[in-house]
Order: structure tokens, then C-alpha cells, then sequence
């Protein structure tokens, strides 16, 4: 993710003070705080040389659904309406992290590990505020949203890709990745 001059990371305290002001639901708070202890998980589990931005994992993780709570109303898009939120706030880093959260572009399973990955993948281990298994995962999403061939085959679709970036996200893990999500689902 390249970094512009105007870009900033937002801190713990300020995207607290985000949630707070975009009238965040608390389930939808603890939904984030969950994705974000997840991806705490990879990213304090990483092989030396994996570089990523832990300040900006953390950020992007609480804000990922930073405008959810509104879109019930609107049935805007939040990933892309949180992301050009988080622009207009000068947040283009974390911008473009949120607006991959659902709909993940360019995976590129033999580079560099991203901060985008973490996200994503996180986001797919927590539903609600309760860590799960992919499996676990996508039966939720059939039950919830499949009501049509189309849709279950698209969720069906996306499980193969979060099982890329899974598989690309251990290969730079000195632990299993199992391990360390279960770790944090024993606390």
C-alpha cells in the first residue's frame, strides 16, 4: 500500500472516538474488536521479514465497518462507503483496506504479504462477535443470505478465495496459523 503525503494512520484513541461518532452498534463494535484481535493474531505471529503495518492493521480492523451501523438504513455498499469516509478524513491507507474487506481484488498469492490480506481475512473468521472456522463461516452466510443459486454459488466462490489468502497469510507465519487464532479464542 503506498503511502501519500497527506496519508495518516488513525490511532486506537481516535478510531475509538470514529466508532463512537458514526453511532457504531456495540455488536458491530465487538464484531470489529474480534476482527482486529484476530489479525493481531497473524500479525504478532509473522516470520521475521514478513513487514506489515501493525499501527495500520489495527486501524483498519476497527474501522473496517465504520459506516455498517448507517448502511442498514441506506443499503449503501459499507465497504465503499466506509473507505471514502476514512479518504475524506485524509486515512487513504486504511481507506483502501476497508474497501477490500468484502470484495477483495488482486490477490497476488506469490508477493509480498499485505495488510489488505490480514483484514480480509480476519473479517472471515468472526462472524457476529464470535471467531469461527471458514466452514462455519460460509454455512452462516448460506443460511443468511443464499436465497438463490447465484448468490450461494458466489459465496461458494469466495470461500476458495479466502482460502488463498489463507494459505498465502501461513506461509509467512512462524506458527500455525490455526494455532494462533485458537489462542486468542482460549482467552
Amino acid at each position: 500500500m503506498a503511502k501519500s503525503s497527506s496519508d495518516r494512520i488513525p490511532s486506537r484513541e481516535e478510531c475509538n472516538e470514529l466508532m463512537v461518532h458514526h453511532a457504531m452498534q456495540p455488536n458491530i463494535v465487538e464484531h470489529s474488536i474480534q476482527v482486529m484481535n484476530v489479525s493481531l493474531a497473524i500479525t504478532d505471529n509473522l516470520k521475521n521479514g514478513a513487514a506489515v503495518n501493525r499501527d495500520l492493521i489495527i486501524a483498519a480492523a476497527l474501522l473496517h465497518d465504520i459506516t455498517k451501523t448507517r448502511s442498514l438504513k441506506t443499503d449503501e455498499r459499507h465497504d465503499i462507503s466506509g473507505g471514502e469516509l476514512l479518504r475524506e478524513m485524509g486515512f487513504t491507507s486504511t481507506a483502501e483496506i476497508v474497501e477490500q474487506h468484502i470484495v477483495f481484488q488482486n490477490l497476488h498469492p506469490q508477493g509480498r504479504l499485505e495488510e489488505r490480506e490480514i483484514i480480509y481475512y480476519a473479517d472471515k473468521r468472526v462472524t457476529h462477535d464470535k471467531i469461527v472456522t471458514i466452514e462455519e463461516r460460509v454455512h452462516y452466510l448460506i443460511q443468511r443470505y443464499g436465497n438463490t443459486e447465484e448468490i450461494r454459488s458466489r459465496i461458494l466462490q469466495n470461500k476458495n478465495l479466502v482460502l488463498a489468502v489463507e494459505s498465502k497469510i501461513a506461509s509467512f507465519m512462524n506458527i500455525d496459523i490455526t494455532h494462533a487464532i485458537e489462542e486468542i479464542k482460549a482467552r
